[in-house]
Protein backbone atom coordinates (compact mmCIF):
# COMPACT_ATOMS: atom_id res chain seq x y z
CA UNK A 1 0.00 0.00 0.00
CA UNK A 2 1.41 3.39 -0.94
CA UNK A 3 2.02 6.03 1.68
CA UNK A 4 -0.51 8.36 0.04
CA UNK A 5 -3.20 5.67 0.18
CA UNK A 6 -2.30 4.90 3.80
CA UNK A 7 -2.57 8.58 4.71
CA UNK A 8 -5.97 8.89 3.01
CA UNK A 9 -7.26 5.74 4.70
CA UNK A 10 -5.92 6.90 8.07
CA UNK A 11 -7.82 10.17 7.69
CA UNK A 12 -11.02 8.30 6.81
CA UNK A 13 -10.59 5.84 9.70
CA UNK A 14 -10.17 8.76 12.11
CA UNK A 15 -13.43 10.21 10.78
CA UNK A 16 -15.18 6.84 11.07
CA UNK A 17 -13.97 6.55 14.66
CA UNK A 18 -15.51 9.94 15.44
CA UNK A 19 -18.80 8.85 13.90
CA UNK A 20 -18.66 5.59 15.84
CA UNK A 21 -18.01 7.47 19.11
CA UNK A 22 -20.82 9.91 18.28
CA UNK A 23 -23.19 6.99 17.70
CA UNK A 24 -22.41 5.51 21.11
CA UNK A 25 -22.88 8.82 22.93
CA UNK A 26 -26.11 9.51 21.01
CA UNK A 27 -27.33 6.01 21.87
CA UNK A 28 -26.60 6.51 25.57
CA UNK A 29 -28.37 9.89 25.48
CA UNK A 30 -31.41 8.21 23.94
CA UNK A 31 -31.41 5.57 26.68
CA UNK A 32 -31.46 8.38 29.24
CA UNK A 33 -34.40 10.05 27.50
CA UNK A 34 -36.17 6.68 27.26
CA UNK A 35 -35.82 6.05 30.98
CA UNK A 36 -36.67 9.55 32.18
CA UNK A 37 -39.43 10.73 29.86
CA UNK A 38 -42.71 11.63 31.55
CA UNK A 39 -45.98 13.43 31.01
CA UNK A 40 -48.98 13.12 28.70
CA UNK A 41 -46.87 11.82 25.80
CA UNK A 42 -44.97 9.35 27.98
CA UNK A 43 -45.83 6.14 26.14
CA UNK A 44 -45.20 7.51 22.67
CA UNK A 45 -41.94 9.24 23.61
CA UNK A 46 -40.74 6.30 25.70
CA UNK A 47 -41.17 4.03 22.67
CA UNK A 48 -39.80 6.59 20.18
CA UNK A 49 -36.63 7.16 22.21
CA UNK A 50 -36.15 3.39 22.44
CA UNK A 51 -36.65 2.95 18.69
CA UNK A 52 -34.30 5.79 17.77
CA UNK A 53 -31.68 4.59 20.23
CA UNK A 54 -31.77 1.06 18.83
CA UNK A 55 -31.37 2.33 15.26
CA UNK A 56 -28.35 4.39 16.27
CA UNK A 57 -26.88 1.48 18.27
CA UNK A 58 -26.95 -0.61 15.09
CA UNK A 59 -24.70 1.98 13.43
CA UNK A 60 -21.85 1.26 15.85
CA UNK A 61 -20.94 -2.09 14.33
CA UNK A 62 -21.28 -0.86 10.76
CA UNK A 63 -18.95 2.09 11.40
CA UNK A 64 -16.42 -0.05 13.30
CA UNK A 65 -16.39 -2.72 10.62
CA UNK A 66 -15.91 -0.09 7.92
CA UNK A 67 -12.75 1.04 9.76
CA UNK A 68 -11.52 -2.56 9.80
CA UNK A 69 -12.22 -2.90 6.06
CA UNK A 70 -9.82 0.01 5.54
CA UNK A 71 -7.13 -1.73 7.61
CA UNK A 72 -7.80 0.65 10.50
CA UNK A 73 -8.76 0.14 14.10
CA UNK A 74 -12.15 1.18 15.44
CA UNK A 75 -12.62 2.80 18.82
CA UNK A 76 -12.78 -0.15 21.19
CA UNK A 77 -11.74 1.01 24.65
CA UNK A 78 -14.60 2.58 26.61
CA UNK A 79 -12.27 5.28 27.95
CA UNK A 80 -11.55 6.48 24.41
CA UNK A 81 -15.10 7.18 23.27
CA UNK A 82 -15.63 10.56 24.93
CA UNK A 83 -12.30 11.96 23.78
CA UNK A 84 -13.11 11.04 20.16
CA UNK A 85 -16.79 12.04 20.10
CA UNK A 86 -18.04 15.49 19.19
CA UNK A 87 -21.52 14.69 20.52
CA UNK A 88 -21.92 15.84 24.11
CA UNK A 89 -23.22 13.39 26.70
CA UNK A 90 -26.54 14.42 28.21
CA UNK A 91 -26.26 15.61 31.80
CA UNK A 92 -28.65 16.67 34.51
CA UNK A 93 -32.39 16.43 34.91
CA UNK A 94 -34.17 17.57 31.78
CA UNK A 95 -37.73 18.42 30.91
CA UNK A 96 -39.24 16.43 28.06
CA UNK A 97 -38.91 19.49 25.81
CA UNK A 98 -35.21 19.76 26.73
CA UNK A 99 -34.70 16.06 25.93
CA UNK A 100 -36.28 16.49 22.50
CA UNK A 101 -34.35 19.71 21.81
CA UNK A 102 -31.09 18.09 22.90
CA UNK A 103 -31.75 15.11 20.63
CA UNK A 104 -32.48 17.45 17.70
CA UNK A 105 -29.22 19.33 18.33
CA UNK A 106 -27.33 16.02 18.39
CA UNK A 107 -28.83 15.01 15.06
CA UNK A 108 -28.04 18.43 13.59
CA UNK A 109 -24.39 18.00 14.57
CA UNK A 110 -24.14 14.44 13.27
CA UNK A 111 -25.94 15.29 10.02
CA UNK A 112 -23.61 18.23 9.38
CA UNK A 113 -20.52 16.13 10.10
CA UNK A 114 -21.76 13.20 8.01
CA UNK A 115 -22.28 15.50 5.03
CA UNK A 116 -18.72 16.78 5.38
CA UNK A 117 -17.37 13.26 5.98
CA UNK A 118 -19.21 11.80 2.97
CA UNK A 119 -17.73 14.56 0.82
CA UNK A 120 -14.26 13.77 2.19
CA UNK A 121 -14.72 10.07 1.43
CA UNK A 122 -16.01 10.80 -2.08
CA UNK A 123 -13.10 13.17 -2.76
CA UNK A 124 -10.68 10.48 -1.56
CA UNK A 125 -12.29 7.98 -3.94
CA UNK A 126 -13.73 5.89 -1.08
CA UNK A 127 -17.17 5.16 -2.45
CA UNK A 128 -17.78 2.48 0.19
CA UNK A 129 -17.47 4.92 3.10
CA UNK A 130 -19.38 7.55 1.14
CA UNK A 131 -22.20 5.03 0.69
CA UNK A 132 -22.26 4.05 4.37
CA UNK A 133 -22.44 7.68 5.48
CA UNK A 134 -25.06 8.56 2.86
CA UNK A 135 -27.31 5.76 4.16
CA UNK A 136 -26.74 6.56 7.83
CA UNK A 137 -27.34 10.29 7.46
CA UNK A 138 -30.82 9.49 6.20
CA UNK A 139 -31.62 7.73 9.49
CA UNK A 140 -30.50 10.81 11.42
CA UNK A 141 -32.53 13.06 9.16
CA UNK A 142 -35.64 10.95 9.76
CA UNK A 143 -35.09 11.01 13.53
CA UNK A 144 -34.66 14.79 13.46
CA UNK A 145 -37.86 15.14 11.44
CA UNK A 146 -39.86 13.05 13.93
CA UNK A 147 -38.48 15.02 16.88
CA UNK A 148 -39.14 18.40 15.27
CA UNK A 149 -42.74 17.38 14.63
CA UNK A 150 -43.17 16.67 18.34
CA UNK A 151 -42.33 20.29 19.12
CA UNK A 152 -44.53 21.73 16.39
CA UNK A 153 -47.09 24.10 17.94
CA UNK A 154 -50.77 23.82 17.31
CA UNK A 155 -51.41 20.26 18.40
CA UNK A 156 -52.88 21.31 21.73
CA UNK A 157 -50.56 18.97 23.65
CA UNK A 158 -47.37 21.01 23.78
CA UNK A 159 -47.52 24.78 24.09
Amino acid sequence: MTTTLQTRQSEIVKMLNRQQANALVAYLNYKKYHWFTFGPLFRDLHLLFEEHGNEIFAMLDELAERSLMLDGKPVANPDDYLSVATVTPSTGDLSVREMVEEAIATHDLIIDEMHQDAELAANQGDIGTDDVLTRLVQVHQKHRWFLKEILRKGDGLIA
